[in-house]
This record gives C-alpha cells, sequence and structure tokens, in this order.
C-alpha cells in the first residue's frame, strides 16, 4: 500500500496549444469555471460542464489515464459525499427501499450533482497546473493581482506563496510514500480492516512528515535567500508574458459557456 499521487500541483511537459496559453487567462477561464459549476443543477448542465473538461483535456494531449490516476486520493471522497447525500437525503419520491433502508429521488439526484461537481473541480485544476509552468503560474497570478499593489498588498509574495503550495503538493505526498514504506518494513499495518487499527497506524506517520516539511521549507527558503531573493525589491524578469490571439479567445469564450450553462439550468 502506498499513498496514491495527486494531479494537482504538476506540470505535464508538452507542446499543445494549452501549454503554449499565456497563464492569465487559463487562470481567469478556471476561476470562472469554478463559479459556474455550482450553477449546475440538472443532467444537461453537467454534461456541459463536463464536456468542457473533455474538450480541454483533447486539447491539452494529456494521456487520460495520467489525469485518472491523480483521481485516485479523491475516489473514496467522491464515494463517501455520494453515500451521504444518498442516504441522510429523505425528500421526493421512494426510488427503492429494502426493510428499513430507502433511497429517495432528491438523495439520488443530490449525490450524482455533488460528485460530479467535485469531480469536473479537480479535473479543471489538475489541468490547469498539468499545462502551466509553476513560475508561470506565479507570475500569471501575480499580474493578475498587480491592481492590488495600490493598497500595498504584497502581491508577489502572496502569489508565490500559492505556488509554492501548489507546487508541494506532489512532493509531500511522495515524502508520505516514502514514510509509509518504512513504517510497513517496521510492522506497521496500513492495510488493517479495522478502521480503528489502520487510524492508530497512521499516526506515526504525521510527526516525520511534518519534520519532513519543516525541512523543506527551511532549505527552500535558505536557496531563495542565496540566490538573491528580497521580495519584489529589485526583482527582473527574462521572459515578458503577453497576451496574443489565441489567448483572447480563450478569454471570450468563458461567455458563450456561461451563457449555454444558464440556459441548460431551465432546460
Amino acid at each position: 500500500m502506498g499513498v496514491p499521487e495527486l494531479s494537482i500541483g504538476q506540470y505535464y511537459p508538452g507542446h499543445s496549444l494549452l501549454h503554449r496559453l499565456d497563464p492569465r487567462p487559463k487562470l481567469i477561464f478556471v476561476f470562472i469555471y469554478v463559479i459556474l459549476i455550482f450553477f449546475a443543477n440538472n443532467a444537461a448542465s453537467l454534461l456541459w460542464m463536463g464536456s468542457i473538461v473533455l474538450g480541454a483535456l483533447a486539447i491539452s494531449r494529456i494521456p487520460p489515464t495520467v489525469l485518472l490516476k491523480g483521481m485516485k486520493p479523491v475516489f473514496w471522497l467522491l464515494l463517501l459525499l455520494a453515500a451521504m447525500h444518498l442516504f441522510l437525503t429523505r425528500e421526493g419520491p421512494v426510488l427503492f427501499r429494502w426493510g428499513w433502508f430507502a433511497v429517495y429521488d432528491e438523495g439520488a439526484r443530490q449525490a450524482v450533482i455533488i460528485s460530479a461537481r467535485l469531480l469536473f473541480l479537480i479535473s479543471i485544476s489538475s489541468l490547469l497546473t498539468y499545462t502551466t509552468r509553476p513560475m508561470d503560474l506565479t507570475f500569471g497570478l501575480e499580474k493578475l493581482f498587480a491592481p492590488l499593489k495600490r493598497f500595498r498588498v504584497p502581491v508577489g509574495e502572496l502569489s508565490l506563496m500559492m505556488s509554492i503550495a501548489l507546487r508541494f503538493i506532489p512532493t509531500l505526498m511522495e515524502e508520505a510514500d516514502k514514510i509509509m514504506k518504512a513504517q510497513m518494513a517496521r510492522g506497521a499495518d496500513f492495510e488493517s480492516r479495522n478502521l480503528a487499527s489502520r487510524a492508530r497506524s497512521l499516526l506515526p506517520l504525521l510527526v516525520p512528515l511534518f519534520v519532513s516539511s519543516f525541512h523543506r521549507a527551511e532549505d527552500l527558503a535558505m536557496a531563495m535567500e542565496a540566490r538573491g531573493y528580497r521580495g519584489e525589491e529589485g526583482r527582473t524578469r527574462f521572459r515578458q508574458l503577453a497576451m496574443r490571439r489565441a489567448d483572447w479567445f480563450m478569454l471570450l469564450a468563458a461567455l458563450p459557456v456561461s451563457l449555454i450553462l444558464f440556459l441548460l439550468r431551465t432546460w
């Protein structure tokens, strides 16, 4: 047993159209998508939002198996959310009954909607990080939030923090996997069917993981200081962002996506 890989925070090298796009329209589109997904409340609107994810996956030329592999960590969360709505929501006509157990129409509907929303959110976020280099992501966030500098908000530092946090997700997962394998070699049982036993086995995993995280953070801080990082003071960039025709097209595509979604909500 190992820690499954999480796709968010990883970069998948490629030369597709999505890889070449400016990070700013990608960030804005994903932000709008995240808001819109909470308005998808029926089969038609969910299929529309799902088709956008599939279209982005096709344009990115990323193998579907790569995205599916990164979805493994949230598989049980999806099942848990679906089960909670399926069993605890008791509204509408009964679809299935077996003794005291019953599945209601509204419970089944909410189970599908909530699970699909979470699935699409993770997929679109993963595609964003798969097709955008961490430094480009940081630069894009910094440019988008640049107006906040007038209010003395440390935009550069905040953007860098967000980028580092995303980049450290797969690093922490890899570190947790190494620690777990070392604990298993010493006799720890992470595959027990007893939930209490498995929970107790996970506790010794947390302390070395936190210690390792602090060491990595300290090493990163020392490396940044050694390279002369002083926040935004005197910082220059070799590569400058410039919006091209494809970037504007993606930005404008958010408008018909939104209109079609709101039309499908009432269909």
